[in-house]
């Protein structure tokens, strides 16, 4: 029989407006997992302040007061997304059996937990949260979504296709992300690394409840590249590639030149001499520029600096925990 202790875990930044009403929805859904005898009285919600500047930690602070079954956790400064996220995971991994992520808009259908646990409680070590259907997005969201994941297939960077931040892992899936040291995180390439028994739970995304998206389309862009260059080296072999490919081309533009000269043609183009310095200037930039990430990410992974510093817990009396 596996154990059925039950934490959830939501990185938080300013989300004053929505937080009431996640802990709400959060707090019922525990009741009720706890009442259907799936998951222990012991289990929480976890809520993860990431250096919010609005007042997202006083909230948390308040919901704790008022419902012991919702903890938190406060960063002693903002250090993005994915590292909230691994910060709640880490402090809920010695405490719960199993561990659910999800974001605090609600966006991610609450009630797909149920299936998810099912599927713990039946084997599975890793359960993806995996969108049904994008019918509820604009074009160019969805677009631009189908984009990103085929990319990062594409460029090495391996993948759960419309699967975001929402899963449940076991203590042991967890202890195996714990051996991923890595400060550049990408966490949706680096869960299915890990490997044990995974599943999937199909749900329907919403439309966030209140506040503003934390991912604009720069943000995205930024994210995208982040996981390629974390996970994948096969920009630099793209980069390789277009080398023997420019020299190839550069050996028949010879060539061609040669022909020209020993027939007499001798007058160059000004606009073939215009097109090559700007091709070939911008494809040492674009190298650079790759080469350049790659060297950026060994510089800051040499330093093993902490990924995270929680300066305060609420449901225990220590803090100053560091990963």
């Amino acid at each position: 029989m596996r154990g059925n202790t039950l934490y959830i875990v939501v990185p938080c930044y300013n989300e004053e407006e929505v937080l009431p009403e996640t802990a709400r929805r959060l707090g019922e859904k525990l009741k009720a997992l706890m009442t259907a005898g799936k998951i222990s009285p012991q289990s929480r919600a976890l809520f993860v302040n990431d250096g919010s500047k609005d007042r997202t930690w006083e909230v948390i602070t308040r919901l704790h007061k008022e419902n012991p079954l919702l903890c938190g956790a406060d960063l002693s400064r903002n250090r993005g997304h994915q590292n909230a996220l691994l910060a709640g995971l880490m402090t809920a991994k010695d405490k719960a059996d199993m561990v659910i992520s999800m974001d605090a808009d609600l966006q991610d259908d609450v009630d797909a937990a149920d299936a998810m646990v099912d599927k713990y409680l039946a084997g599975a070590d890793i359960v993806y949260g995996v969108r049904s259907s994008r019918k509820t997005d604009t074009f160019f969201k969805r677009t631009t979504a189908e984009a990103f994941y085929r990319m990062m297939d594409l460029l090495g960077a391996e993948t759960v296709f419309n699967h975001a931040d929402y899963r449940l892992m076991s203590r042991r899936a967890l202890e195996g992300l714990a051996q991923f040291q890595e400060v550049n995180l990408f966490l949706r390439g680096i869960v299915p690394m890990i490997g044990y028994p995974t599943d999937t739970v199909e749900y329907e995304r919403g439309e966030r409840f209140a506040g503003e998206s934390k991912y604009p389309l720069k943000k995205m862009i930024s994210f995208a590249l982040e996981g390629v260059t974390s996970l994948s080296v096969k920009p630099l072999r793209l980069i390789t590639g277009l080398g023997f490919l420019v020299f190839f081309v550069s050996l028949i533009m010879i060539a061609y030149n040669v022909v020209r000269w020993a027939t007499g043609n001798t007058v160059t183009g000004w606009a073939s001499l215009a097109c090559s310095v700007w091709l070939i200037g911008g494809l040492i930039l674009l190298s650079l520029g790759v080469i350049g990430e790659y060297m950026g990410k060994l510089y800051l992974e040499s330093k093993g600096r902490p990924r995270f510093i929680i300066q305060q817990l609420l449901d225990e009396e220590h803090s100053g925990d560091q990963q």
